[in-house]
């Protein structure tokens, strides 16, 4: 039956929208997986509050005094075979960040993060101290793997093997620690022992200048 002209017409492309075949689809872009920790990566960064686990801080700008641990000077008179000493002058209470931003350096020089123990003579590193709450096993565990850079207060020296860099931050302690201190850790770096600290305190605890 013909329509009248009062009828409209209903075509095709009025019906809705068609449903898109599922294989047209987008398929959704996967989630990358975290992987194994590189020479590049960033060191352990400071706890955050609650029970997780750190994760690694952005590094920080370098400090123009801590450019001298990639090309370290031997100041102290050794033998080829001994170990480097490199002293990063630094205020009681800025001796640790001195410490990290060294760390930092030799990470993005090409040392390895197991290749580096660092060390306090006062306050323990927020990171060993926040490792330490999960307990002694496990934290010792991490420094027996040398996957990572490891964090340790000087009195515990006796525990620790020894890595081809040694980074001492002296921002605490009394002349005796610090005296005790800096000859242990020499003992256990390989290749360089980095001191930061205030020179007149480091010195006069040596008995030496660096």
């Amino acid at each position: 039956m013909p329509l009248t002209p009062e009828e409209p017409q209903i075509h095709e492309s009025a019906q809705g929208p068609r449903a898109t075949p599922a294989a047209s689809r987008p398929a959704p872009t996967p989630r990358p997986v975290p992987g194994p920790r590189t020479a590049a990566s960033p060191r352990p960064g400071r706890p955050g509050p609650g029970p997780a686990r750190p994760t690694p801080a952005a590094p920080r700008p370098q400090a123009s005094g801590t450019q001298q641990a990639a090309r370290p000077e031997n100041r102290s008179g050794q033998s080829r075979n001994e170990p480097q000493i490199q002293l990063i002058p630094a205020p009681l209470d800025g001796a640790l960040d001195a410490a990290e931003e060294a760390v930092d350096l030799l990470l993005e020089t090409g040392r390895a993060p197991g290749d580096i123990l660092v060390l306090t003579t006062g306050e323990q590193h927020p990171w060993a101290a926040h490792e330490l709450s999960f307990g002694e096993a496990s934290y010792w565990a991490q420094h027996d793997a040398r996957d990572d850079v490891f964090f340790a207060d000087a009195s515990a020296l006796d525990r620790a093997s020894a890595r081809p860099v040694v980074v001492v931050a002296v921002n605490g302690g009394d002349d005796a620690t610090t005296a005790r201190a800096l000859p242990a850790a020499l003992s256990r770096a390989g290749a360089l022992l980095i001191v930061c600290g205030e020179p007149k305190r480091i010195n006069a605890a040596l008995g030496t200048a660096l």
